[in-house]
């Protein structure tokens, strides 16, 4: 299906494409790196503060699960829908500046919960205004890097910028705005930095529009998938079927991990706040350190190799939560094993994008996305939930690492899609 350019956008005479490389792919770089960031600090909060009001709400380990999934199911509609309308509209600015408000705002509204119902309302509104974020960022981020730092800044996007704001910094600020002023105080605390961020993407990153005569006349150039085929064709690839189910699997060890770590550490170790937010801070380090490896590293090797090698490592994280009781231990360990969010960059991004046309990348993503959120990200953790009711919060850990395994063996199906092992390929068959 031939690439078609809206009316619109032909009397658009003044629009000028974002520019790629330069100072420019470093500034959006920042910026979507810290929006991304906020968004990982807003959904694991809750993740974060469940010790200080699981008993206050009276809720069970099958309730923490649910609000864990909850974000889940309401980020994936969002995906998918703001996906598909931002390749249909073909803009992306105003659309990220409104999710951003959106989700900063039932953030903090998450403060004034007096039970289960309200928290899970406010948590879904939440979720989907986030689950809007990543189909927006990807293109942007992609159109504007350089050939050589694609897979790099991809991966600074969607992991590390998760791991440092999510996964270092959230822990240790919200436990201790908890322990100071109180678990709701610390959701009302989020508001600031959202409208800080809204008002960056505003003054500082420029609208794109990928089917603009402008900007397909400045990608004739880049080496890029065909835009031929559609969508229809691009759900046809082996690659986005298998990283659909990769999406399905991966977002149960992340989401049923996250959910459910920090009751582990509290009620099967015994850990005590501070040695809570050291653990926990362990697994933000590996985020940020793998969220940048891993893709960077999958520009030399292939992206192949990459997800199978750090995804045999990431299927090891939670069963080391389980047979090590010492804190430092475990610090060390989670730091050396818990990869899976560097490969998340490539199932979800990386690898779709190299696949599919650019017209349907969006939709392609946020499809991706939406399929590993509703079962991965709400139906298993919700399970691991009423097992671990059942029998305990082992249940939890011994899902996540298994969910981890299978996507090793699938990893095996995809089809190399780095511009440098791609390359070599072509050269040894022009050379036959």
């Amino acid at each position: 299906m031939a690439t078609t350019i809206p009316a619109r956008d032909e009397q658009s005479a003044d629009y000028v494409p974002p520019p790629r490389g330069g100072r420019y792919e470093n500034v959006l770089l920042a910026v979507l790196f810290s929006t991304f960031g906020f968004v990982f600090f807003d959904r694991l909060a809750l993740n974060y503060l469940t010790p200080f009001f699981k008993d206050e709400l009276n809720l069970s380990n099958a309730d923490v699960g649910l609000l864990g999934g909850i974000p889940a199911l309401a980020w994936a509609v969002a995906g998918i829908s703001v996906g598909f309308l931002s390749d249909r509209i073909d803009r992306r600015k105003s659309l990220l500046i409104a999710a951003i408000c959106a989700f900063t705002l039932f953030s903090a509204l998450s403060g004034l919960v007096g039970g289960l119902a309200s928290l899970l309302l406010f948590r879904a509104l939440m979720g989907g205004a986030e689950g809007a974020v990543l189909p927006l960022i990807q293109p942007m981020m992609m159109h504007s890097s350089t050939p050589r730092r694609r897979g790099l800044n991809m991966g600074l996007v969607q992991g590390s910028s998760a791991g440092l704001l999510g996964g270092i910094v959230g822990p240790i600020v919200t436990v201790w705005l908890a322990e100071s002023y109180g678990w709701r105080f610390a959701f009302y605390a989020t508001v600031i930095p959202g409208l800080v961020l809204a008002l960056l993407v505003l003054k500082l990153v420029r609208d794109l529009r990928l089917r603009h005569p402008a900007t397909v006349a400045m990608d004739a150039d880049v080496p890029d998938v065909p835009s031929t085929g559609g969508l229809g064709a691009a759900l046809r690839s082996r690659n986005v079927v298998i990283c659909l189910l990769i999406s399905v699997f991966y977002l149960t060890w992340f989401v049923t991990t996250q959910t459910f770590t920090p009751l582990y550490l509290a009620e099967m170790k015994g850990f005590g706040a501070g040695q809570l937010g050291f653990v926990l801070s362990g697994i933000g380090i590996a985020w940020v350190l793998w969220g940048a490896l891993v893709p960077g590293i999958s520009d030399r090797v292939g992206r192949k190799p990459a997800m199978i090698g750090f995804s045999v490592l990431a299927a090891l994280s939670p069963l080391a939560i389980i047979g090590i009781d010492s804190p430092g231990l475990l610090f060390v360990t989670l730091i050396v094993t818990y990869t899976g969010l560097g490969c998340f960059t490539l199932f979800m991004a990386t690898i779709p994008a190299e696949t599919v046309p650019r017209a349907v990348m969006a939709t392609a993503l946020g499809l991706i996305m939406g399929t590993g959120e509703i079962v991965g990200g709400f139906v298993a953790p919700y399970l691991a939930g009423l097992l671990s009711d059942a029998f305990n919060l082992n249940a939890s850990m011994l899902i996540s690492s298994g969910a981890a395994a299978v996507v090793v063996l699938l990893s095996f199906a995809l089809k190399e899609t780095a511009p440098i092992r791609v390359a070599r390929r072509t050269q040894r068959a022009e050379a036959q």
